[in-house]
């Protein structure tokens, strides 16, 4: 069976640029990218699951072969719900590999035929994740060069806010 649609599903908080150049090469190799933003409420996100889908929405407007969807249980459903059987997945390093094959095994444990997709970020945007960003953010540290301009304009928001109260 050819998939002609992937799905991207993560926390997502915040989206940065690392996300950003994963969605875009997975757009021109797919039909159709489904980012799938988890409740992900035991991680007491930053952003509320709304938020984070706007700003997904947002920054990937440029993009016609993008949805954006909330989900919650697991991503393995969601990536059927949205027929396919095909979900992508970031490497950064060796670490977040393992991590992920031993995902990719119980998923096709679970489902024979579910694929699992891994592309590596390009060298410059390697370095970026979504906790690194959060804990810079909240100190007052310049994210620019790792988030999207709607990202970094919702961040210092919510850390102006925080200071405000």
């Amino acid at each position: 069976m050819r998939n002609h649609t992937i799905v991207y599903p993560g926390t997502f908080d915040p989206i940065h640029k690392g996300h950003v150049d994963l969605v875009e090469r997975a757009a021109s190799l797919f039909d159709r990218v489904v980012i799938g933003v988890a409740d992900s409420a035991k991680k007491q996100p930053l952003f509320t699951t709304e938020e984070r889908i706007d700003l997904a929405e947002r920054s990937f407007a440029h993009l016609d072969n993008i949805e954006v969807k909330g989900f919650s249980g697991l991503s393995i459903r969601f990536v059927e719900d949205q027929g396919s059987n095909c979900v992508l997945r970031g490497i950064r390093t060796t670490a977040d590999f393992e991590f992920e094959y031993q995902l990719a095994n119980m998923n096709r444990a679970m489902n024979p035929n579910f694929e699992s997709i891994f592309l590596t970020p390009t060298n410059d945007l390697s370095y970026i994740s979504s906790t690194l960003v959060r804990e810079i953010a909240s100190m007052n540290g310049d994210v620019e060069d790792f988030v999207t301009p709607v990202v970094l304009e919702a961040l210092n928001a919510k850390f102006s806010a925080n200071a405000d109260s």
